[in-house]
């Protein structure tokens, strides 16, 4: 019996993040560990450390880098006008609840603010700017931070899904002045 071919590192990866994705959807965060992990994917969670030496937060930061990808491909096939970009954004999010928890609200290793902010990141921002064009990015930022709040709290059941469209509207007209408050 010939020895068993090591696997590809990208694949093992892969497959790691999609059972921490499944696991984290149905379940919810503190369901993924690395020990459900290796018995959800049939291997040994040295496996598991193997392919995210970083633990259970590189885990979840390749889980958010994807999620960021994502995004800015949702984003980016929405017509670049305001509305249509900021309902891709609010639809994503709400879809996926859980990886946009990742994506957002748990602790991150990934650098937003620097120079090295990860291409999918950068992808996702240039789509809401793409909407939003001004001489600087706060037209965009102010933009990204509403829709962001609108599905945080409507993910949250703070805010009922029955008007999440007529919220969405009222911020468009806000945001790009063709109304005031």
């Amino acid at each position: 019996m010939s020895p068993r071919p090591a696997p590809d590192l990208d694949h093992r990866r892969d497959e790691i993040v999609s059972a921490a994705r499944r696991v984290a959807e149905a379940e919810g965060w503190e369901a993924v560990t690395m020990r459900r992990l290796a018995a959800e994917l049939g291997v040994t969670q040295p496996v598991i450390y193997s392919a995210f030496a970083g633990g259970r937060q590189a885990l979840i930061d390749a889980v958010a880098l994807d999620g960021f990808g994502e995004l800015a491909a949702a984003l980016e096939a929405a017509p670049a006008e305001p509305l249509p970009r900021m309902q891709a954004y609010l639809d994503f999010a709400v879809g996926r609840p859980r990886l946009y928890e990742a994506m957002f609200s748990m602790p991150s290793g990934l650098e937003f603010g620097s120079g090295s902010v990860p291409d999918a990141l950068r992808r996702g921002f240039s789509a809401i700017k793409a909407a939003f064009p001004a001489p600087d990015d706060t037209a965009a930022e102010v933009a990204w931070a509403t829709v962001h709040g609108l599905a945080t709290l409507e993910i949250g059941g703070r805010l009922p899904a029955v008007r999440s469209r007529a919220r969405l509207d009222h911020a468009h007209r806000v945001l790009t002045g063709s109304s005031g408050l």
